[in-house]
Protein backbone atom coordinates (compact mmCIF):
# COMPACT_ATOMS: atom_id res chain seq x y z
CA UNK A 1 0.00 0.00 0.00
CA UNK A 2 1.33 3.95 -1.06
CA UNK A 3 1.96 5.87 2.18
CA UNK A 4 -1.65 7.78 1.67
CA UNK A 5 -1.33 9.52 4.65
CA UNK A 6 2.21 11.39 4.03
CA UNK A 7 1.15 11.50 0.70
CA UNK A 8 -1.91 13.89 0.83
CA UNK A 9 -0.36 16.17 3.35
CA UNK A 10 -0.58 20.23 2.89
CA UNK A 11 -2.57 19.44 -0.93
CA UNK A 12 -5.51 21.46 -1.51
CA UNK A 13 -6.79 18.98 -4.05
CA UNK A 14 -6.69 16.05 -1.42
CA UNK A 15 -10.06 14.52 -2.79
CA UNK A 16 -8.96 13.94 -6.10
CA UNK A 17 -5.44 12.99 -5.60
CA UNK A 18 -6.70 10.65 -3.02
CA UNK A 19 -8.89 8.92 -6.39
CA UNK A 20 -5.90 8.91 -8.35
CA UNK A 21 -3.62 7.34 -5.36
CA UNK A 22 -6.53 4.76 -5.37
CA UNK A 23 -6.02 4.22 -8.92
CA UNK A 24 -2.21 3.86 -8.78
CA UNK A 25 -2.62 1.30 -5.90
CA UNK A 26 -5.01 -0.93 -8.62
CA UNK A 27 -2.04 -0.68 -11.18
CA UNK A 28 0.46 -1.99 -8.57
CA UNK A 29 -2.27 -4.49 -7.23
CA UNK A 30 -3.46 -5.89 -11.12
CA UNK A 31 -0.67 -4.84 -13.15
CA UNK A 32 -2.70 -3.30 -15.61
CA UNK A 33 -2.90 0.25 -16.70
CA UNK A 34 -5.59 2.68 -15.35
CA UNK A 35 -6.93 6.23 -16.77
CA UNK A 36 -7.99 8.30 -14.55
CA UNK A 37 -10.57 11.23 -15.24
CA UNK A 38 -9.43 14.59 -16.76
CA UNK A 39 -7.85 16.71 -14.33
CA UNK A 40 -8.01 20.47 -14.30
CA UNK A 41 -3.77 22.32 -14.01
CA UNK A 42 -4.24 22.63 -10.45
CA UNK A 43 -5.09 19.02 -9.50
CA UNK A 44 -2.63 17.38 -12.01
CA UNK A 45 0.40 19.64 -10.57
CA UNK A 46 -0.61 17.91 -7.45
CA UNK A 47 -1.07 14.45 -8.42
CA UNK A 48 2.63 14.93 -10.86
CA UNK A 49 4.02 16.00 -7.05
CA UNK A 50 2.60 12.78 -5.50
CA UNK A 51 3.92 10.29 -8.03
CA UNK A 52 7.19 12.11 -8.24
CA UNK A 53 8.20 11.07 -4.56
CA UNK A 54 7.04 7.08 -5.81
CA UNK A 55 9.22 4.79 -7.43
CA UNK A 56 6.55 1.71 -7.48
CA UNK A 57 4.18 3.23 -10.24
CA UNK A 58 4.49 6.17 -12.93
CA UNK A 59 2.32 8.22 -14.56
CA UNK A 60 2.12 10.10 -18.66
CA UNK A 61 -0.81 12.97 -18.79
CA UNK A 62 -2.00 13.82 -22.12
CA UNK A 63 -4.90 16.32 -23.14
CA UNK A 64 -5.50 15.50 -26.67
CA UNK A 65 -2.86 18.44 -28.05
CA UNK A 66 0.12 20.13 -26.93
CA UNK A 67 -1.44 22.60 -25.51
CA UNK A 68 -3.82 20.64 -23.64
CA UNK A 69 -5.20 22.19 -20.29
CA UNK A 70 -7.33 19.27 -18.77
CA UNK A 71 -5.80 16.28 -19.37
CA UNK A 72 -5.71 12.47 -18.31
CA UNK A 73 -3.75 10.12 -16.50
CA UNK A 74 -2.40 6.58 -17.84
CA UNK A 75 -0.87 5.14 -14.32
CA UNK A 76 1.10 1.90 -14.51
CA UNK A 77 3.69 -0.53 -12.52
CA UNK A 78 7.17 1.27 -13.45
CA UNK A 79 8.53 -1.66 -15.02
CA UNK A 80 5.23 -2.02 -17.86
CA UNK A 81 5.41 0.46 -20.57
CA UNK A 82 3.88 3.46 -21.05
CA UNK A 83 3.00 6.54 -23.28
CA UNK A 84 0.71 9.13 -24.62
CA UNK A 85 -1.04 6.08 -26.41
CA UNK A 86 -1.96 5.02 -22.84
CA UNK A 87 -4.63 7.87 -22.18
CA UNK A 88 -7.70 6.92 -23.71
CA UNK A 89 -9.44 10.01 -25.81
CA UNK A 90 -11.67 10.75 -28.05
CA UNK A 91 -12.79 13.88 -29.80
CA UNK A 92 -16.10 15.71 -30.85
CA UNK A 93 -17.39 18.19 -33.57
CA UNK A 94 -19.99 20.11 -32.52
CA UNK A 95 -21.00 21.88 -36.02
CA UNK A 96 -23.64 24.67 -36.56
CA UNK A 97 -24.40 28.19 -37.99
CA UNK A 98 -23.42 30.60 -34.81
CA UNK A 99 -22.80 33.58 -36.98
CA UNK A 100 -26.20 35.43 -35.60
CA UNK A 101 -25.85 33.78 -32.26
CA UNK A 102 -22.06 33.47 -31.30
CA UNK A 103 -21.61 30.93 -28.47
CA UNK A 104 -18.57 31.32 -25.62
CA UNK A 105 -16.65 28.72 -24.24
CA UNK A 106 -18.82 28.75 -21.31
CA UNK A 107 -22.34 28.11 -23.32
CA UNK A 108 -20.83 25.15 -24.87
CA UNK A 109 -19.62 23.67 -21.79
CA UNK A 110 -22.92 24.57 -20.40
CA UNK A 111 -24.85 22.51 -22.92
CA UNK A 112 -22.93 19.15 -22.73
CA UNK A 113 -22.84 19.23 -18.60
CA UNK A 114 -26.58 19.94 -19.49
CA UNK A 115 -26.74 16.49 -21.03
CA UNK A 116 -26.40 14.88 -17.41
CA UNK A 117 -22.39 14.87 -18.41
CA UNK A 118 -19.83 15.38 -14.95
CA UNK A 119 -17.17 17.64 -15.70
CA UNK A 120 -14.82 15.21 -14.96
CA UNK A 121 -15.54 13.42 -17.94
CA UNK A 122 -14.72 16.33 -20.63
CA UNK A 123 -11.52 18.03 -21.62
CA UNK A 124 -10.77 20.93 -23.52
CA UNK A 125 -13.19 22.65 -25.29
CA UNK A 126 -11.35 24.48 -28.63
CA UNK A 127 -14.45 27.28 -30.15
CA UNK A 128 -14.21 27.28 -34.13
CA UNK A 129 -16.01 30.71 -33.99
CA UNK A 130 -19.15 30.51 -36.09
CA UNK A 131 -18.60 27.25 -37.08
CA UNK A 132 -19.26 26.00 -33.82
CA UNK A 133 -16.92 23.83 -31.15
CA UNK A 134 -14.67 20.54 -30.64
CA UNK A 135 -14.47 18.92 -27.57
CA UNK A 136 -12.43 16.76 -25.88
CA UNK A 137 -14.11 13.82 -24.41
CA UNK A 138 -13.92 10.36 -22.50
CA UNK A 139 -14.48 7.75 -25.79
CA UNK A 140 -17.55 5.86 -23.50
CA UNK A 141 -18.87 9.67 -24.24
CA UNK A 142 -18.87 9.69 -27.65
CA UNK A 143 -22.01 7.57 -28.56
CA UNK A 144 -23.61 9.59 -25.80
CA UNK A 145 -23.55 12.86 -26.97
CA UNK A 146 -24.02 12.36 -30.73
CA UNK A 147 -27.76 11.34 -29.31
CA UNK A 148 -28.03 13.96 -26.75
CA UNK A 149 -26.61 16.86 -27.47
CA UNK A 150 -28.66 18.73 -30.18
CA UNK A 151 -28.74 22.33 -29.20
CA UNK A 152 -26.07 25.42 -28.11
CA UNK A 153 -27.75 28.49 -27.46
CA UNK A 154 -30.65 28.38 -29.70
CA UNK A 155 -28.46 26.83 -32.33
CA UNK A 156 -29.17 23.43 -33.78
CA UNK A 157 -26.09 21.61 -33.77
CA UNK A 158 -24.84 17.93 -34.80
CA UNK A 159 -22.27 15.95 -33.39
CA UNK A 160 -19.88 13.47 -34.67
CA UNK A 161 -17.02 11.64 -33.57
CA UNK A 162 -13.79 13.01 -35.39
CA UNK A 163 -9.91 11.97 -35.14
CA UNK A 164 -8.49 13.30 -31.86
CA UNK A 165 -6.33 16.49 -33.29
CA UNK A 166 -8.91 19.22 -32.57
CA UNK A 167 -8.79 22.31 -35.72
CA UNK A 168 -6.92 24.55 -33.22
CA UNK A 169 -3.75 26.63 -33.78
CA UNK A 170 -2.23 25.54 -30.39
CA UNK A 171 -2.18 21.94 -31.34
CA UNK A 172 1.61 23.27 -32.59
CA UNK A 173 2.81 25.61 -30.53
CA UNK A 174 2.96 29.35 -31.36
CA UNK A 175 5.02 31.68 -29.87
CA UNK A 176 5.78 35.36 -30.04
CA UNK A 177 7.59 37.63 -27.78
CA UNK A 178 6.52 41.29 -27.04
CA UNK A 179 7.60 44.49 -24.62
CA UNK A 180 5.98 46.64 -23.26
CA UNK A 181 5.84 49.43 -20.33
CA UNK A 182 2.75 49.84 -17.98
CA UNK A 183 1.97 52.19 -15.43
CA UNK A 184 1.86 48.80 -12.71
CA UNK A 185 2.13 45.37 -13.75
CA UNK A 186 -1.40 44.54 -12.85
CA UNK A 187 -3.82 42.17 -14.17
CA UNK A 188 -6.23 44.21 -15.90
CA UNK A 189 -3.32 46.33 -17.89
CA UNK A 190 -2.19 43.35 -20.02
CA UNK A 191 -5.53 42.95 -22.96
CA UNK A 192 -3.47 44.31 -25.25
CA UNK A 193 -1.32 41.56 -25.93
CA UNK A 194 -4.93 39.94 -26.70
CA UNK A 195 -6.27 43.48 -28.16
CA UNK A 196 -8.82 43.41 -25.50
CA UNK A 197 -7.80 46.04 -23.64
CA UNK A 198 -11.09 48.02 -22.65
CA UNK A 199 -13.03 44.60 -22.49
CA UNK A 200 -9.93 42.66 -19.80
CA UNK A 201 -11.98 43.70 -16.50
CA UNK A 202 -14.97 42.04 -17.80
CA UNK A 203 -13.00 38.72 -19.07
CA UNK A 204 -11.57 38.90 -15.38
CA UNK A 205 -14.81 39.88 -13.77
CA UNK A 206 -16.42 36.55 -15.64
CA UNK A 207 -13.37 34.33 -14.42
CA UNK A 208 -12.22 33.65 -17.96
CA UNK A 209 -8.60 34.77 -17.14
CA UNK A 210 -6.33 32.31 -14.67
CA UNK A 211 -2.61 33.17 -13.18
CA UNK A 212 -0.68 29.96 -12.59
CA UNK A 213 -4.04 28.05 -13.37
CA UNK A 214 -5.71 29.90 -10.52
CA UNK A 215 -8.72 32.18 -10.82
CA UNK A 216 -8.13 35.64 -10.21
CA UNK A 217 -11.17 37.67 -9.26
CA UNK A 218 -9.73 41.09 -8.83
CA UNK A 219 -8.49 43.53 -11.68
CA UNK A 220 -5.72 44.49 -9.78
CA UNK A 221 -4.34 41.86 -9.01
CA UNK A 222 -0.02 42.43 -9.56
CA UNK A 223 1.79 39.49 -11.90
CA UNK A 224 5.38 38.96 -11.28
CA UNK A 225 8.54 37.56 -13.47
CA UNK A 226 7.46 33.61 -14.30
CA UNK A 227 3.38 33.84 -14.01
CA UNK A 228 1.48 32.31 -16.51
CA UNK A 229 -1.56 33.72 -17.52
CA UNK A 230 -4.36 32.27 -19.07
CA UNK A 231 -7.13 33.96 -21.20
CA UNK A 232 -10.23 31.47 -21.93
CA UNK A 233 -10.51 30.91 -25.73
CA UNK A 234 -7.70 33.19 -26.05
CA UNK A 235 -4.31 31.45 -25.47
CA UNK A 236 -1.99 32.42 -22.48
CA UNK A 237 1.41 34.27 -22.02
CA UNK A 238 4.39 34.04 -19.68
CA UNK A 239 5.46 37.20 -17.78
CA UNK A 240 9.36 37.83 -18.29
CA UNK A 241 11.42 40.26 -16.74
CA UNK A 242 10.18 42.96 -15.06
CA UNK A 243 12.28 45.84 -14.54
CA UNK A 244 11.52 49.80 -13.38
CA UNK A 245 12.41 52.76 -15.78
CA UNK A 246 13.12 56.02 -14.29
CA UNK A 247 10.42 57.35 -14.82
CA UNK A 248 8.76 54.81 -12.73
CA UNK A 249 7.09 52.70 -15.30
CA UNK A 250 7.29 49.19 -15.62
CA UNK A 251 8.98 47.59 -18.61
CA UNK A 252 7.65 44.02 -19.15
CA UNK A 253 8.78 41.32 -21.43
CA UNK A 254 6.55 38.55 -22.09
CA UNK A 255 6.06 35.77 -24.18
CA UNK A 256 2.26 34.69 -25.87
CA UNK A 257 1.61 31.45 -26.80
CA UNK A 258 -1.07 31.07 -29.42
Amino acid sequence: MLPRVELLKGLENREIVARVIDLAEQAIKTWEVVVTDFLSPPELLEVRQVFDRLTEVQLVAWGGYPQGERQRCAIARADIPLSQESVTLAAVDIAGNFLFDPATHRDFLGSLLGCGIVREKTGDIIILGERGAQAIVVPEMVEFLTLHLQQVRSVPVQVREIPCRPEDSRTQEKRTDHRGSLLAPRCDRFGGVWAISQQMVDFINSGDVRVNWKDVSQSSYNLKMGDLVALRGKGRLEVGEITVTKKDRYRIQLTRFI
